[in-house]
């Protein structure tokens, strides 16, 4: 099988599992408890937290361990938005992540003002639109560092440096899930006070991630009980899998150029040999301003749902869209806030390539793509 979803998930890096493997057979104790097999899962927690906050920037108490990136983001929107007893406002944008768009439906259910503001046809936010909505009663604005389904990133620094003239009191949060790959994210370059990740993204465990919290900011726990976390998330600590983080982020950094280059390889020859064979594709990004593991594509007069299932039946995995729209009777949110109707929607692909894509993979991907095509038509 040819892998190209990456952006759903990832394979595991073997260096990884080698690092998690002892804290599931002699490290296996409670981080929270006081003997010494305790203190031993303790310490690896810890040292995962600061390596985990050397990468970001971060300070090591600024990190919390979540459950995975939809549990991140949930976490810091519903936590900044209830901190203090109050319903703040959410802004965000109409091309998020479920994570944040589903939370911010549930806190106005709770009587939290939401403002959903849209994007051009390229998928880009702008700043000043996103300031516009800011006023006295917003406790965070959220925008994603780059869209999961088209790649499109977003201009993150910009959002906040004009939320932050606005009211410097407003938390911004960015969702970073996908972008961390193949993009440096550093929290104060970026001038963001939360950011999500999740490990499975780049090549690390499912259901683990991260929520950085910058120091001073307000956070309502969603999880209740003993306390973890600094109060801010309750719950036995899965240490093997903030090892496992820590590792993939580590590796991620250093394996990046490499990532860029072969992976920028890869996806050039894949939608060159499409456009020699299928002169009519359109590539659903501006060309400077996606992330270089994606190439969401649409293929005019052919059915995805249909060219999905030949491509998996030739050995290519591919998505129609975010991994949690699938078999969604509706079309994407994304590509309905972009412009798309129904039956551009529909055919649309997300070809996503990762850390295991070696360059001669898009060729393979482009011939095994236009012969079903051609097929189809």
């Amino acid at each position: 099988m040819l892998y190209l979803d990456h952006a759903a998930t990832t394979p595991m890096r073997p260096e990884v599992w080698e690092a998690m493997s002892p804290h599931a057979e002699t490290i296996y104790g409670n981080a929270s408890g006081s003997h010494g097999a305790a203190r031993s899962a303790k310490n690896a927690l810890e040292e995962a937290r600061e390596r985990a906050a050397a990468v970001l920037g971060a300070q090591a108490l600024e990190i919390v361990f979540t459950g995975g990136g939809t549990e991140s983001d949930n976490l810091a929107v519903q936590g900044a938005a209830l901190a203090g007893g109050g319903r703040g406002a959410i802004v965000t944008t109409a091309i998020e992540h479920e994570a944040i768009l589903e939370t911010a439906a549930f806190l106005a259910e709770l009587g939290c003002p939401v403002r959903i503001i849209g994007v051009d046809v390229s998928g880009v936010v702008d700043p000043d639109d996103v300031a516009a909505a800011v006023d006295d009663d917003t406790a965070i604005v959220s925008v994603m560092a780059a869209n999961n389904e088209t790649g499109v990133v977003q201009p993150v620094r910009r959002v906040s440096e004009a939320v932050k003239k606005r009211r410097p009191s407003v938390v911004v949060h960015t969702d970073a899930v996908q972008s961390f790959i193949s993009q440096e994210l550093n929290v104060d370059d970026l001038g963001v006070d939360m950011l999500s990740l999740a490990a499975h993204k780049f090549g690390g465990p499912k259901g683990v991630g991260l929520l950085y919290v910058r120091s001073g900011v307000g956070l309502k726990p969603v999880l209740h009980g003993g306390g973890q976390e600094l109060g801010r998330r309750s719950g036995t600590h899965n240490v093997m899998g903030a090892v496992g983080l820590a590792t993939a982020m580590e590796l991620t950094t250093a394996d990046r150029d490499r990532f860029n280059t072969d992976v920028g390889a890869a996806r050039r020859s894949f939608e060159e040999g499409l456009r020699r064979r299928i002169p009519d594709l359109e590539v659903n990004a501006p060309a400077g301003g996606r992330l270089v593991q994606h190439s969401h594509l649409r293929i005019p007069g052919v059915r995805n749902e249909t060219l999905l299932v030949r491509l998996d039946q030739r050995g290519l995995a591919v998505a129609t869209g975010s991994s949690c729209q699938s078999g969604a009777a509706t079309i994407s949110h994304v590509l309905a806030a972009m412009g798309f109707d129904d039956r551009r929607a529909r055919e649309c692909l997300r070809f996503s390539f990762g850390w295991t894509t070696r360059p001669e993979d898009g060729d393979s991907a482009a011939e095994i793509v236009a012969d079903a095509v051609e097929t189809l038509r």
